[in-house]
C-alpha cells in the first residue's frame, strides 16, 4: 500500500498557449523546470498525433533539460512507438486518442485491444520504460492490463471530478466508490495504481486519500490556475492538499 503520493505535472497546455500565437513563448520546458522546483515528482507530456500542443522538439528538449522523470502520454500507434523507443522516457502511459476530441474523453479499452496493446507493453517495457494503461475504474480493464504485462494503470477520474464540480454529490459519491474499489482491486492484483484527468483543488482530496493510489497526474487545472497566481503557487497548493488528505486518511 502506498504511503507517499507522487505528483506528476502535465505541461501540455503551456504549449497550447504558445501555439495559439506561434513563436516560443511560453515555453513548456521552462514550465517543467518551474514545476520541478515547486515540488513536482515528474513531468507529463502528451505527444498527440496531430501535434496540437507538445511537439517533437518539445519532447527532445524536455528529456534533455529536466532531472526528474518524464512520462510520455501517447496513442498506441507505430509512429508513437518508434518515437518512444528512440527517446526512452522514464514512463509511458498509453491513452485513447481521437483527433476530434478536445481532450482525452475516457479510458482505453484494454479488453478489446489486448493483442494490439501487448506489443507496446513488451517493446517499451523491454527498453526499461514503466508502461501504464489509462483506463476507466473497471475490474475487467484492470485484469486486462495485468494480462498484457502492464505494471501500472492510470485510473480516469474525470467523471467523478465533473460530478463534483457540477454539484451532483450523489453521483460523485457513487463514482468515487468505483474509483476506491478499482484502486483496491488493482493494487490487490499487483498493479501500481495512478489517477488523473480533471483533478482540481476542490476534487483532489478524496482521490488523494485513497491509500492504494501512488501518483496523481494533473495538468490543465494547474496551468489555468497559474494564470492567476503563478505556477509555483498552484503546484505548492495542490501538493499541500494532496499531502493533507493522505495524512488525514492514514491517521
Amino acid at each position: 500500500m502506498a504511503s507517499e503520493l507522487r505528483l506528476g505535472v502535465n505541461v501540455d497546455h503551456v504549449a497550447t498557449i504558445r501555439n495559439a500565437r506561434g513563436g516560443g513563448h511560453p515555453d513548456p520546458v521552462r514550465a517543467a523546470r518551474a514545476a520541478a522546483a515547486a515540488g513536482a515528482d515528474s513531468i507529463v507530456a502528451h505527444l498527440r498525433e496531430d501535434r496540437r500542443h507538445i511537439s517533437d522538439d518539445d519532447l527532445e528538449r524536455l528529456l534533455e533539460a529536466i532531472e526528474i522523470p518524464l512520462t510520455l502520454e501517447m496513442a498506441a500507434t507505430d509512429e508513437m512507438l518508434d518515437i518512444a523507443l528512440r527517446h526512452g522516457p522514464h514512463a509511458v502511459c498509453i491513452v485513447p486518442e481521437r483527433r476530434e476530441e478536445r481532450t482525452t474523453e475516457g479510458g482505453l479499452d484494454v479488453v478489446s485491444g489486448h493483442n494490439h496493446l501487448k506489443r507496446f507493453v513488451d517493446d517499451l517495457g523491454g527498453r526499461g520504460a514503466i508502461v501504464s494503461m489509462f483506463i476507466e475504474p473497471d475490474a475487467a480493464q484492470l485484469d486486462a492490463s495485468l494480462s498484457i504485462g502492464a505494471p501500472a494503470v492510470e485510473i480516469h477520474v474525470g467523471a467523478y471530478c465533473d460530478a463534483m464540480i457540477e454539484g451532483d454529490h450523489a453521483l460523485a459519491g457513487k463514482l468515487l466508490e468505483r474509483i476506491v474499489e478499482a484502486a483496491e482491486y488493482g493494487a490487490g492484483i499487483g498493479l501500481k495504481v495512478h489517477a488523473g484527468h480533471g483533478i482540481t483543488f476542490d476534487t483532489v482530496g478524496p482521490i488523494a486519500a485513497i491509500p492504494q493510489i501512488e501518483e496523481l497526474n494533473i495538468g490543465h487545472f494547474l496551468i489555468g490556475e497559474a494564470i492567476f497566481g503563478g505556477l509555483d503557487s498552484a503546484i505548492k497548493r495542490m501538493r499541500s492538499l494532496m499531502d493533507t488528505a493522505r495524512a488525514e486518511a492514514s491517521a
